[in-house]
C-alpha cells in the first residue's frame, strides 16, 4: 500500500485539479436537484437538465482523471509557451485591465451595457497597448451593440440599455 507522502503528492499534483473538479460537479449537482421545480410546457426539461449534464460531466471527468493519475499519468509541462518567465510581470497592464472591470461593472447599471461595454472593449485594446483612435471605439462599440442586441433580442437575456433603451429595445 503507497503511504501518502510528500513527494508521492508531489508527483500526483493532478489529483487537486481532480478533486476540484469532482467538488464543483457535486455541487452543482446537489445546487440542481434541490433547487425549485419550475418547468413549463414550452420546456418540459426545466431548468435542471443542463446543470444536470454538466455536474454530471464534471464528476466522471474528475473519476477519469484520477485514474489517469493514479495510473502513472501526468500532464506534460508546457513546451510551446512563449513567455519568458524572468521578466516580471506588466502591472500596469494588469491594473488598467482591473480598473476597466472594475469601471465596468460600476457602469453598467447607470449607462446600460451598450455604453459600458464599449468602455470595456475600449479600455481593454488600450490596456494591451493598441492606440488606433478612430478604430477601437467604433470597434468596441459595435461589439458591445452586437452582444448586447444577441443577449436582449435573440437570447431573452436582460442587459440593461440605460439610454440606448428606446432607441434599438
Amino acid at each position: 500500500m503507497t503511504v501518502l507522502t510528500k513527494d508521492w503528492l508531489r508527483e500526483r499534483s493532478e489529483l487537486g485539479v481532480s478533486v476540484l473538479l469532482g467538488l464543483v460537479g457535486l455541487v452543482v449537482v446537489v445546487d440542481s436537484v434541490l433547487g425549485s421545480e419550475a418547468s413549463t410546457s414550452s420546456d418540459p426539461l426545466g431548468p435542471h437538465a443542463v446543470p444536470l449534464l454538466v455536474g454530471a460531466l464534471l464528476v466522471v471527468l474528475a473519476v477519469l482523471l484520477a485514474r489517469d493519475v493514479l495510473s502513472g499519468g501526468h500532464g506534460e509541462a508546457e513546451g510551446g509557451e512563449d513567455v519568458d518567465l524572468t521578466v516580471p510581470a506588466d502591472k500596469r497592464t494588469v491594473l488598467l485591465l482591473a480598473g476597466v472591470l472594475v469601471a465596468t461593472a460600476a457602469l453598467i447599471p447607470l449607462l446600460g451595457w451598450p455604453l459600458a461595454g464599449t468602455g470595456l472593449f475600449w479600455g481593454a485594446t488600450y490596456a494591451l497597448g493598441s492606440r488606433s483612435v478612430p478604430r477601437d471605439p467604433l470597434i468596441a462599440a459595435g461589439v458591445s451593440l452586437v452582444t448586447w442586441i444577441v443577449f436582449d433580442a435573440l437570447l431573452g437575456v436582460d442587459l440593461p440599455g440605460g439610454p440606448l433603451m428606446g432607441v434599438f429595445g
